[in-house]
């Protein structure tokens, strides 16, 4: 990865660039939303794309993509993958969190979390049982990079059809991100309270649902924990006073640790490309230990750790001004591309050798 001579190793630089701006000359891939009543009456979104060209293995490949924190399918760094991956003749579904669209209403008590995996499970079964020919490739960004892994680890019947994983900029385990993220090292309480503040916004736009004369929001949530929310300064005290009550976890260490997907990456046996920056300044190196950990003792896992590219950021472009498409967007579906390719020489072989042995 060679970033912008003048600004592109600077991580806080590329992370605020990526936050302010997300892309640039974004496009707009047109898309159909999807809505899916899930048990507890809460209504998941996806935004489905159809592929653009034809795929280079000749078959059908569709890309499951789960967002960052607070993200949907209208994000500009969201719609630049997609509209690179529909070229490439991928199919994309593209979950958006649940409360994260601002003119979608919930439906029920609940917003989306650190790593709950039932919207995301559901479009997956919707993909699989709508095109029942088509292969997975299974993508996730930040936060999004936790829900996918956890995912798929939670169960093998999860890892059916799906030919390859990708996470990007992800943390790995918010238990241990906990402490790093209050410190003012690399300016992450900083950025702590920015993400605070987007949050707050967010559930408060949704508190008649939430903290209303609700019968099915959960007992834990008070008219106290509304209060909290008000002062809350970071992403642990909006953890702790609202988002693991939705799930009924008794603490915010239980919250962490249960939904973080650490537990989980060893029983993923697809191929799984973890991608980090070095100079992620929300993502501390004490947490970049356990997926190199994890890729020396998994043939399947390959750890990706550029010195630059901040938090999703990765923008490429020669002195100044950044191109359109990022390192990262290139990566996820070049890599994609091999591993396909890689399953198709597998089965191509694999036909011969039976072919032989029928001969013979």
């Amino acid at each position: 990865y060679v970033p912008p001579l003048i600004w592109g190793k600077s991580g806080h630089i590329q992370t605020a660039l990526y936050g302010k701006m997300g892309r640039v000359r974004s496009p707009h891939p047109y898309g159909l939303r999807k809505y899916l009543t899930m048990p507890d009456g809460a209504t998941a979104t996806f935004d489905l794309f159809e592929p653009q060209s034809e795929h280079c293995i000749g078959e059908d490949v569709t890309m499951v993509i789960c967002p960052g924190i607070a993200n949907h399918s209208e994000k500009q760094y969201i719609r630049t993958f997609v509209d690179y991956a529909q070229k490439n003749g991928y199919r994309c579904a593209v979950l958006n969190h649940l409360g994260a669209l601002p003119n979608i209403e919930l439906t029920s008590p609940r917003m989306f979390t650190y790593g709950c995996t039932w919207e995301f499970g559901a479009m997956v079964n919707y993909i699989k049982k709508t095109y029942p020919q088509t292969q997975l490739v299974v993508v996730g960004f930040s936060l999004g990079g936790n829900i996918v892994c956890k995912y798929l680890g939670e169960s093998q019947a999860n890892q059916e059809r799906v030919l390859c994983c990708v996470s990007v900029c992800q943390g790995y385990s918010a238990l241990r991100a906990q402490e790093t993220f209050m410190q003012w090292d690399q300016c992450r309480r900083f950025y702590n309270f920015l993400m605070a503040d987007n949050m707050k916004k967010i559930i408060l736009s949704h508190r008649q649902v939430l903290f209303g004369d609700n019968m099915k929001k959960p007992q834990s949530l008070s008219d106290a924990d509304l209060s909290k929310l008000y002062t809350a300064t970071s992403l642990m005290q909006i953890d702790d006073n609202v988002m693991r009550k939705f799930h009924g976890y008794s603490s915010l260490k239980e919250y962490y640790e249960e939904e973080s997907c650490l537990h989980y990456l060893h029983r993923i046996y697809v191929p799984l490309l973890l991608v980090n920056a070095a100079d992620d300044p929300l993502v501390h190196e004490s947490l970049l230990s356990i997926p190199r950990a994890l890729s020396e003792k998994r043939e399947n896992v390959m750890h990706v750790l550029p010195l630059h590219g901040g938090h999703l950021g990765f923008f490429e472009g020669s002195v100044l001004f950044p191109e359109p498409l990022t390192w990262m967007d290139k990566l996820v579906v070049q890599y994609a591309n091999a591993i396909c390719q890689w399953e198709k020489t597998k089965s191509h072989c694999s036909d011969t050798e039976q072919a032989v042995s029928g001969q013979e």
